[in-house]
């Protein structure tokens, strides 16, 4: 052990226990888990005892009993650990390996953490969500006390940027113990399936090197896969282990035991295997570079997992795990090119997870997310999501802690399970007998899950041995007696839970959720044709979103239970079939309509406000302007443009929609129906956004008119950001020198020369170049066609005329 490389910073770690926090980089197999915690209970710098976090429930216990072995004791004397349902720790213990729920807790009881001398977060780099608190919690608690001390360990810290968060942490950087491994690189077949491709490179490591060999794939769906592939196909002397959070410990255990005496092991593991966990033996690497990864999404709740490629530090700690005992081999299935492609490391939890759980323990801590000095800055999408949900669970109101709130958070599990147990516990409380039976299990079938498309009522009675010891636990947690689910309650527990995903029946397999989302049933669903639907999982496809598991329930039984649920609303809304206002009394379930009532009543405000929210929705381009108002549109827009030093303000169309309740609702007053808009003076409306004297200048710097030489009043078209166009006979533009500007010389006009039928031809901005080249051509063509006009050599010094030569005469 005093050969691991972590011995060898031991003059910098035992002068970096001087200092109050200590962030430790070291890449697996320096000894940071396996020996560094055993030489701190020696130091005498350190007093009290020592809290180790490990992320992941399996590498906690193993490291425990591996640390207690070193000491030829058993967990639970100096070295013990503690997770969720299991604890083995003693008034003995001075080293306790804890998972991360376990460490917030500890910290929420005793905000000084009185007899805890240091803290160690190992594996920091896997960012996980309750690891971030919890070192943000322990922060403010080092605030408290002059005397604790934190250290953070990770195998990297390429882009943590830890030193935000620690500026005057002491930083010791520890080299790993591994040999030399030789990369593979055999980009897969993307259309082949990935149990095939994973497979074949096994068999082919297995075949021409000695040692056994772990292999990393995505989630348990992948593992059973490339075992069912491999299991006729390896040779006699490996045994084929998998590896994942889900396993039993036994299993676990199994998986990362050495292997039997002339016996080699294939170990199928997810990322659970990437750090922390030393699995003996294992000289030989097979990496799919894919991992699962839950992504929240606020807007749908849907949390769902990803299969997404590694980052370059996830790829760099697999490999060298070949290299941990002896020289070792890495087969990547992709390409030197994509391995240069990878992104940096994984992104952090907090960035992408329902952030509920989290929410509440900061309520309960008595600060609020932006207080707490956190490493990364929880999105607020994901907040606002949270904030929504616990006051609708009502568990939350505003910043601070319900009383149902406070005892959902003690409980510990995600927060609409809380809810969903303590709402169980006060019905049976009430006199409904069964309800406290069928949440408890529900519960345990829930956090197990393992949810089948069938009723969950169904799966709860079909699976009661498996999930049995789950359940006896709740009963015991909340000191209640345990007894067997009936089914009844099932339902409306879980729609109170999750009331944004009661789902009611649209037709066919599809269902109207609450919340606003429409969800569809798989073909062949036994759930198919239920009227109304709680829904305790949703999936989503390229096809949409998709129920995963549901139990039917009874509006009759919904109304009976959950009577605040229900509300009764006035209502306006756009009937889109008869183009108008429809007033009604909905009664309602969230979004969902159970029943309408017309109104006979409605005010001209009410009318008026409900017009301009469609207006709002249809845009600009649906409005009905006239001819008369789409040219004043377009000349205050061209004002904004080139005459904003005249006090002319841009006019964005998006802009002034979003404004429209200044200048448009009181001309709306009274309507109801779109085809009433056709009526309006829009020409008027428009301009009342400006005063008088913008009035004046827009009519003398950009008319709608303007008069020639001859007496005639020309119209301009005005055109969307492209110059306005001056159609006029030809004959009218004699003598003219050159094209007439707009706006003090900063907007040209394109003519259009007409003939004196008014059909156009020619457009030209240069009317003196017109004259000197190409109306000839147009006085060749034109003198037959109009002989009664004049046509004559030199129309730059002829007289502007509208008439005809003989009216001229006269």
């Amino acid at each position: 052990m005093n050969q691991l490389p972590i011995t060898q910073v031991l003059p910098q770690l035992q002068q970096a226990l001087e200092a109050s926090q200590i962030i430790i980089e070291a890449p697996p197999g320096a000894g940071k888990s396996t020996w560094l915690p055993l030489w701190l209970l020696q130091q005498p710098a350190i007093e009290g005892r020592i809290i180790m976090l490990e992320p992941r429930r399996l590498a906690a216990r193993s490291i425990a009993q591996y640390l207690a072995t070193q000491l030829n004791e058993q967990p639970g004397q100096t070295v013990g650990y503690r997770m969720r349902g299991e604890s083995r720790t003693g008034k003995q213990t001075r080293l306790e390996v804890v998972t991360e729920g376990v460490l917030t807790r500890m910290l929420q009881a005793d905000p000084e953490l009185n007899g805890v001398g240091l803290l160690i977060f190992d594996e920091f780099h896997e960012r996980s969500l309750q690891a971030d608190l919890a070192l943000a919690f322990a922060l403010e608690c080092q605030a408290l006390r002059n005397d604790l001390k934190i250290m953070v360990m990770s195998a990297t810290l390429d882009g943590l940027a830890l030193n935000s968060l620690l500026p005057e942490a002491t930083l010791i950087s520890s080299q790993g113990r591994s040999f030399p491994v030789a990369l593979e690189y055999r980009p897969r077949n993307l259309h082949t399936p990935l149990e095939e491709s994973l497979g074949l490179s096994v068999l082919d490591a297995l075949g021409r090197e000695q040692g056994s060999l772990l292999a990393f794939l995505p989630g348990e769906r992948e593992i059973r896969r490339s075992a069912e592939w491999l299991n006729e196909r390896l040779p006699d002397d490996v045994e084929l282990r998998p590896l994942y959070g889900r396993l039993s410990l036994a299993e676990q255990q199994a998986a990362i035991a050495p292997a039997q005496e002339g016996r080699r092991k294939l170990v199928l593991a997810t990322n659970v295997a990437e750090t922390s966990l030393t699995i003996e033996g294992i000289t030989l690497v097979v990496d799919s570079g894919l991992e699962r990864q839950a992504r929240f999404d606020p807007e749908s709740g849907i949390t769902q997992l990803h299969s997404r490629l590694i980052g370059q530090a996830s790829a760099t700690q697999r490999a060298g795990r070949a290299g941990r005992l002896q020289p070792g081999t890495c087969i990547r299935l992709w390409s030197r090119e994509q391995q240069e492609r990878l992104a940096p490391r994984r992104p952090a939890e907090i960035e992408q997870s329902c952030l509920s759980g989290f929410l509440l323990e900061c309520a309960a801590w008595g600060a609020q997310p932006e207080q707490l000095p956190l490493l990364t800055p929880p999105p607020a999408s994901l907040l606002a999501a949270a904030q929504q949900q616990l006051e609708v669970l009502g568990l939350l109101a505003g910043t601070q802690l319900t009383p149902l709130g406070r005892r959902v958070w003690q409980l510990g599990c995600e927060p609409w399970l809380g809810q969903l147990l303590l709402t169980a516990l006060a019905w049976q409380q009430q006199g409904h007998k069964g309800a406290l039976a069928d949440g408890v299990w529900l519960l345990a079938l829930l956090e197990e899950n393992r949810l089948g498309d069938s009723p969950l009522s169904g799966q709860i009675l079909a699976g009661k041995g498996r999930i049995r010891a789950s359940a006896r636990r709740w009963f015991e947690r909340i000191k209640q007696p345990m007894s067997e689910p009936e089914g009844t309650y099932v339902g409306v527990l879980l729609a109170n839970a999750r009331p944004e995903w009661l789902g009611q029946l649209r037709g066919g397999r599809r269902y109207g959720l609450a919340g606003g989302l429409s969800a569809d049933l798989p073909e062949g669903s036994p759930l198919t044709g239920k009227s109304w639907l709680a829904v305790a999982a949703l999936g989503r496809s390229e096809r949409g979103v998709f129920v995963q598991a549901a139990e039917p329930v009874e509006l009759s039984q919904l109304q009976s239970l959950l009577p605040e649920r229900f509300s009764e609303r006035e209502q306006l809304e756009w009937d889109a079939d008869a183009d108008r206002v429809r007033a009604e009394r909905q009664r309602c379930f969230g979004r969902l309509v159970l029943q309408r009532t017309p109104l006979s009543s409605v005010s001209p405000e009410q009318k008026a406000q409900c017009l301009l929210q469609e207006i709002q929705k249809r845009g600009w381009a649906a409005l009905p302007l006239n001819e008369k108002a789409e040219q004043t549109w377009l000349r205050m827009q061209l004002a904004g443009q080139k005459l904003a030093d005249k006090g002319f303000m841009e006019c964005d169309e998006t802009a002034w929609l979003a404004d429209a309740e200044q200048w448009l609702a009181p001309h709306l007053h009274g309507l109801g129906r779109w085809s009433e808009l056709g009526k309006l003076d829009w020409h008027g409306i428009l301009l009342s956004r400006l005063d008088w004297p913008q009035r004046q200048l827009l009519d003398t710097l950009l008319p709608s008119q303007l008069e020639l030489a001859t007496g005639t009043k020309a119209a301009i078209r005005y055109r969307k950001q492209e110059d306005p166009v001056l159609p006029v006979k030809l004959q009218e533009m004699f003598g003219q020198p050159g094209s007439p500007l707009l706006a003090e010389g900063r907007v040209p006009l394109l003519l259009e020369l007409l003939s004196p039928a008014r059909r156009p031809l020619q457009l030209t901005r240069d009317l003196a170049a017109f004259w000197a080249g190409a109306y000839d051509d147009v006085k060749k063509e034109m003198r037959g066609r109009y002989p009664k006009h004049p046509w004559p050599d030199d129309p730059a010094n002829t007289a502007p005329t509208r008439y005809t030569k003989k009216r001229m005469n006269h």
